[in-house]
């Protein structure tokens, strides 16, 4: 079910080349859209990202809330999955990380994003690092 805030975001990002205001103005945004693990219809986030060499990583907080976000649970049911980043859309494979690679991906987003550092102890869960490579 669509989101009206996410909307506003995907259109602002979709009109702009990539770019979107407050609350994430100046932060790298990408659109992860995904294919629903019950559904099977495609659905469309707005993320930030963490550019790691050639590939991308999003990062599961939904804010530090106790679950898991749906397009987490979409991309570990399928992770072929469409990314837009700027004003350049491309197919990619969604790679859960784990262990030291996922730690390590996660120390860096919240070094830059103290945010993120906060969504962890907020949740009792880890928070999942999927990086996104192109295909």
């Amino acid at each position: 079910m669509p989101n009206e805030f996410n909307e506003k975001i995907i259109a602002e990002f979709r009109a702009n080349g990539g770019k979107v205001g407050p609350p994430f103005e100046g932060a790298p945004m990408a659109l992860l859209t995904t294919k629903g693990a019950r559904s099977g219809r495609s659905h469309t986030t707005p993320l930030v990202y963490l550019q790691d060499g050639g590939r991308i990583c999003v990062f599961a907080s939904m804010g530090g809330a106790p679950k898991h976000p749906q397009w987490y649970r979409n991309v570990v049911a399928n992770p072929e999955v469409e990314v837009e980043v700027g004003s350049q859309k491309y197919a990619a494979r969604a790679v859960v990380t784990s262990g030291a690679e996922r730690d390590a991906l996660y120390g860096r987003q919240a070094a830059l994003i103290p945010t993120f550092g906060e969504y962890q102890q907020k949740t009792s869960r880890t928070i999942p690092v999927v990086a996104l490579e192109r295909v």
